[in-house]
């Protein structure tokens, strides 16, 4: 296919000056268009793409310097090289704080003019590629939080993403470890890189090993063709292995060897392939705990938590609800028409810092949303939020009214768990080693569980 030439405006009221310029760009093999004044100028790229104009500043009618100012004012960010039998510095000056590319005096030099156009049609096209690449890669959201937990990690991230150090994000569901992972990816001198994630907890422990190494065609049953594994895909960025807590021990030794040697061989195959990949890695899970109970190796934990990161929980930075509920919302008015005039009331946003959040951030979002669509006008009220978000008894309680109440399955689990422990605890007088027994569970992983649900006497 052939490539497609560029699209040159001249604009000139001398028709002398446009036939010849006109005839020394399409001798090089450009596609070009004449125009005689400003205005015509203004009516042609309104409805015709072009990459480059040529612009003279003395013209009858509309002059190039205000030719040039509505170009920018219409949003038109081609190059534009001014064209002048009369210019001085202070025009040139002007023309060049008002966009212009470059300044030629009549006549022009034949190769001066030659090597501007060269130039401005290949900075165009940079700029161009620019933007394509922009619009594909996916826009990470702030860290949203004032809290000096938040501010803390922000710190840490600045400090740890410059490295090539492997970081291991702790804390709850619905905290945003992943956000932090793409933040320390995105400050990282891997950003031009890939970011790759794998939800480990997600996937078949069988199917892991393929998913993670990739595999050659006819490896096992149902490897049609050949698959480039996700530490391939990572070469040269950032690999994030979400929930890594949840990996079976034969793909944690698996993971372990690729790191230590910084090659993978793909299932299947015998060729060992090296990789450059920095490893972040998040879990709900307490690892240590996991490897006294024989579940996590160790060796893999100390490859993985070279810095360790913990992420809060809002019960943590509860001063963040009010923040995160306003970006939460905001985000909606982005997406969605519906949400433009809705707002919060201060004693909404106060009612909301009240509640209990063991979702965190995703059940806050999910929250928000419904509050949104079913505020009553434009402003989500203290009563909103009281009716719509109801404080969950959790002493007691009927799992069939919390399934009918709860939309997030995690949320709904942790909820039930929190329920069944402070059960257990009271049936035992909180006697909390007795409670552990019973229960089946170690004495240190109760103590976790409690400070995790925040539960006490």
């Amino acid at each position: 296919m052939p490539e497609k030439k560029a699209h040159i405006l001249i604009t000139d009221d001398e028709k002398a000056i446009r036939n010849t310029l006109q005839e020394i760009l399409e001798y090089e093999n450009y596609e070009v268009s004449t125009v005689e004044s400003g205005q015509l100028a203004l009516d042609f790229v309104a409805d015709t793409d072009i990459d480059l104009m040529f612009l003279d500043i003395k013209m009858q009618g509309m002059d190039g310097l205000e030719t040039l100012k509505k170009l920018r004012e219409t949003g038109h960010e081609f190059p534009v090289i001014m064209i002048s039998g009369h210019g001085t510095i202070e025009i040139a000056v002007e023309a060049t704080k008002m966009g212009a590319y470059d300044f030629l005096e009549k006549p022009p030099d034949l190769n001066r003019l030659l090597i501007s156009v060269r130039n401005a049609l290949s900075q165009q096209n940079l700029a161009k590629e620019y933007k394509q690449i922009k619009k594909k890669l996916p826009k990470v959201q702030e860290i949203i939080g004032e809290s000096k937990a938040i501010s803390k990690i922000k710190t840490l991230i600045e400090k740890v993403a410059p490295t090539q150090s492997r970081v291991l994000i702790t804390g709850e569901n619905g905290t945003g470890k992943e956000l932090v992972a793409k933040w320390i990816h995105e400050k990282s001198p891997r950003s031009t890189g890939p970011f790759v994630e794998v939800n480990c907890a997600a996937i078949p422990s069988d199917l892991l090993e393929s998913e993670l190494f990739g595999h050659e065609k006819g490896a096992f049953t149902g490897a049609s063709e050949q698959r480039i594994g996700k530490f391939e895909q990572a070469d040269g960025g950032s690999l994030f292995l979400d929930e890594i807590g949840d990996m079976s021990l034969e793909a944690q030794a698996k993971v372990l060897r690729a790191l230590q040697e910084n090659k993978v061989t793909r299932v299947g195959g015998n060729e060992s392939i090296s990789v450059d990949v920095r490893i972040l890695a998040a879990t709900n899970k307490d690892l240590e705990e996991e490897i006294e109970e024989g579940n996590f190796r160790e060796d893999l934990f100390h490859r993985i938590s070279v810095i360790p990161i913990k992420v809060p929980p809002l019960r943590e930075r509860k001063e963040d609800i009010p923040l995160i509920a306003k970006a939460c919302l905001n985000n909606l008015k982005e997406k969605d028409i519906s949400f433009s005039s809705i707002s919060f009331s201060d004693d909404a946003l106060k009612a909301l810092k009240e509640k209990e959040w063991s979702g965190n951030v995703r059940e806050l979002q999910n929250a928000v949303e419904r509050l949104g669509i079913l505020a009553s006008g434009d402003e989500i009220t203290k009563e909103t939020v009281n009716d719509v978000i109801k404080t969950r008894d959790l002493q007691a309680g009927d799992l069939g009214k919390l399934a009918d109440e709860t939309e997030d399955f995690q949320d709904f689990k942790e909820t039930a768990e929190r329920i069944f422990l402070v059960k257990q605890l009271e049936k035992n007088d909180w006697n909390i080693s007795q409670t552990a027994e019973q229960i089946g569970i170690q004495r240190s992983h109760m103590y976790n569980k409690m400070k995790k649900y925040n539960i006490e006497r």
